[in-house]
This record gives C-alpha cells, sequence and structure tokens, in this order.
C-alpha cells in the first residue's frame, strides 16, 4: 500500500483546509484509513480513521465538530475537511492505513502503512 498526502499549508485561526491522502496498491482496500498528527515537541496523536464504505468513522475529542473525514471510492482518496482550525492544531499530518479503526486510537503504534507527512500551520 502506498499513501501520498497533500493539502497542508498556513492558514488563520477560524479558517479551512482539505488534507487528501490517495491510496494505491494491490490491497489498499482491506485496510482502514486515517490521520494522525504530531506537534514540535508532542508525541504522535489520532485524529479521524473511516473505513472505505464511510460507514464507520472515528474523531478525537479535539477535533469532533470541526473536522470532517470522508472517502472517494472512485478516485482511492481519503478525504480529511478541517473547519474552524485553531493554532494548536498546527503540525505535521500523517495519512495511515490500519487493518482495524481500532488502530487508529492511540498512538499509531500498530499501524502497517504510512504516508509522507503534510504540514499544517495555523496562525493566531
Amino acid at each position: 500500500v502506498q499513501l501520498q498526502a497533500s493539502g497542508g499549508g498556513l492558514v488563520q485561526a477560524g479558517g479551512s483546509l482539505r488534507l487528501s491522502c490517495a491510496a494505491s496498491g494491490r490491497t489498499f482496500s482491506n485496510y482502514d484509513m486515517g490521520w494522525f498528527r504530531q506537534a514540535p515537541g508532542k508525541e504522535r496523536e489520532s485524529v479521524s480513521a473511516i473505513n472505505w464504505s464511510g460507514g464507520n468513522t472515528y474523531y478525537a475529542d479535539s477535533v469532533k465538530g470541526r473536522f470532517t473525514i470522508s472517502t472517494d471510492n472512485a478516485r482511492d482518496t481519503v478525504y480529511l475537511q478541517m473547519n474552524g482550525l485553531k493554532p494548536e492544531d498546527t503540525a505535521v499530518y500523517y495519512c495511515a492505513a490500519g487493518r482495524s479503526m481500532d488502530y487508529f486510537r492511540g498512538s499509531g503504534y500498530f499501524i502497517r502503512y504510512w504516508g509522507p507527512g503534510t504540514q499544517v500551520t495555523v496562525s493566531s
């Protein structure tokens, strides 16, 4: 499974960004997808996850009501729409693929595949 993330950038507090993660490889549909983030000096933390049917989603408490994860199966792409961004959302965001949604509830220790990070910076 190969993952390619895009869509990061610099935005003012209250603004929006949409991250994209394109998946490829023969077996990527067997994995649930999601996002982690890591801010400078902090541990990696889970953000959100989804299965490819879109019927099961997970959000960290810190992003509930502001972020929305979705899939576009025709494009083999997962999106993370981030609204109401706050300075504390500043981090490198990583797309990930894991065998279980449960793997997205921790720090990502059991995550099998990682994409390159994309920087999100929210100015105050």
